[in-house]
């Protein structure tokens, strides 16, 4: 019987590998080439991508009165930033079975840093709303990022990984939260600036930390674990990425588990956009506490998605592909039904609490669907990965534009429905099966082999 893992002979990692060289084993507080070096450079260039992305909504209230800006307005800039990611992560999948998710990331971070700063520039509601639709675009690298993951750990860690590293990824959306409102005062105070010109010079902070992060990426970033892609998977290349694209685009689990990913991190957006505002707004707070009380929302994620990737990789140990989707259902419904609690309950520090707790389920449920997604096709993950992505993009700009844009319901009300959202869209995830490893009803036609979670999937 082969071992679980063994130290490659060909190579000398400082982790444990398998056959492929990818690790089978997770140390985050490790920075060793190849494997732990690429998981800090991918989840810190996400990072700063969804810093970037979510240095706006902090600031909506100055910006606002600024711009002369409309409820209306104000909501087809939130979608717009969510609309430009889902074209741009539909891209990163092939991208990344093409040139590697070094080259893709680091290249996407460094092309959209000069727009982050463009935000300074915006002077008309137009040109505010196109600055939102391009900045989104930076958010691709999630894709690249659980694609480089799934290329560097196995398959009893990958989930930890995927979690780990879209976790604390996503932390940047609330440590934005508390940043730029700082960022934002300290320019007032210290230079004696004008409202109008203070928060402009506010978005360099995020427009130089994206580009540094980016050519980090490129300088020190590697695509598998013995190599670039170019030299290893060259040989892959009769494969046509047209061949790869069609078999991804034909899997309906990747259109499952889109759906079920943007009813979790879908909505997560969407509250990552909206909440500060909404405690600014309803609870009468300063941008200052609105800021902070927002940041809980997105910094739950320094645990809580890892903390979904673990529970997948030991639902899977348990009970195999089954107990993953198990868990996706279990955690996903109860996150839905803690949202629709949230626009019900009316003072502050009740609205908090509950805020919290769904932060932790939801994102958590995130972290479970990636555990299932390098699962479902080896030779179009890119595609798969892009797929389930983009469809928490496409759940954030349908939610924003029925519930958060037209101004016909509150907020509160609007916040109950998505939570009804959330419980209905969950519901697909019954209809994933395996003809290996079965599905949540079900158990697999062939039993070979069934016990391990070793799925090398053909699709």
């Amino acid at each position: 019987m082969q071992p679980e893992h063994y130290f490659s002979e060909k190579s000398s990692f400082p982790v444990a590998v398998d056959e492929d060289d990818k690790a089978t084993e997770f140390r985050p507080l490790s920075a060793a080439r190849p494997h732990m070096l690429t998981f800090h450079l991918a989840w810190l260039n996400l990072f700063s991508c969804f810093f970037s992305t979510f240095s706006i909504p902090p600031l909506l209230p100055i910006i606002r009165e600024d711009l002369k800006l409309t409820a209306a307005e104000i909501g087809a800039a939130g979608t717009a930033s969510f609309a430009g990611s889902i074209f741009s992560r539909l891209l990163m999948g092939p991208t990344c079975d093409l040139v590697g998710p070094r080259i893709a990331s680091g290249t996407l971070s460094l092309l959209t840093a000069p727009i982050i700063l463009a935000t300074s520039l915006a002077s008309t509601p137009t040109s505010f709303i196109a600055v939102r639709f391009l900045v989104g675009f930076c958010l691709a690298n999630f894709v690249s990022s659980q694609f480089w993951m799934s290329s560097m750990f196995s398959g009893n860690v990958v989930g930890l990984a995927n979690g780990v590293v879209a976790g604390w990824a996503n932390v940047g959306s609330g440590v934005t939260q508390l940043v730029m409102p700082v960022v934002y005062s300290l320019f007032i105070s210290l230079f004696n600036l004008p409202s109008s010109t203070a928060w402009r010079l506010s978005f360099i902070i995020p427009a130089i930390f994206q580009a540094t992060t980016g050519t980090l990426v490129l300088l020190y970033g590697q695509d598998l674990p013995s190599s670039n892609h170019n030299t290893k998977r060259g040989t892959n290349r009769k494969e046509s990425v047209f061949v790869v694209v069609v078999r991804g685009l034909s899997n309906y689990r990747g259109w499952v588990l889109g759906l079920l990913y943007a009813s979790s991190f879908g909505m997560e957006l969407t509250m990552d956009n909206i909440i500060a505002e909404y405690f600014y707004d309803r609870f009468g707070v300063n941008v200052q506490t609105a800021g902070t009380i927002a940041a809980c929302f997105g910094m739950a994620n320094v645990f809580s998605r890892p903390m979904g990737g673990v529970m997948s990789d030991r639902m899977g140990k348990r009970f195999g592909m089954r107990g993953r989707l198990w868990g996706v259902w279990a955690v996903q419904t109860v996150a839905g039904l803690l949202c629709v609690l949230l626009g019900r309950v009316d003072s502050l520090w009740s609205s908090v609490l509950v805020m919290c707790c769904f932060s932790v389920f939801v994102q958590a449920a995130s972290g479970l669907i990636f555990g299932v997604v390098p699962f479902v096709s080896k030779r179009s993950l890119g595609v798969i990965a892009g797929m389930t992505g983009s469809g928490g993009t496409i759940g954030a700009v349908v939610t924003q534009m029925l519930l958060f844009s037209s101004g016909n319901l509150s907020k509160q009300t609007s916040i109950s429905v998505m939570g009804l959202f959330i419980i209905f869209c969950t519901l697909p995830v019954t209809l994933i099966y395996f003809s290996h490893s079965g599905g949540m009803f079900c158990g697999p036609i062939s039993c070979e082999d069934s016990i391990q979670e070793n799925y090398s999937l053909l699709e």
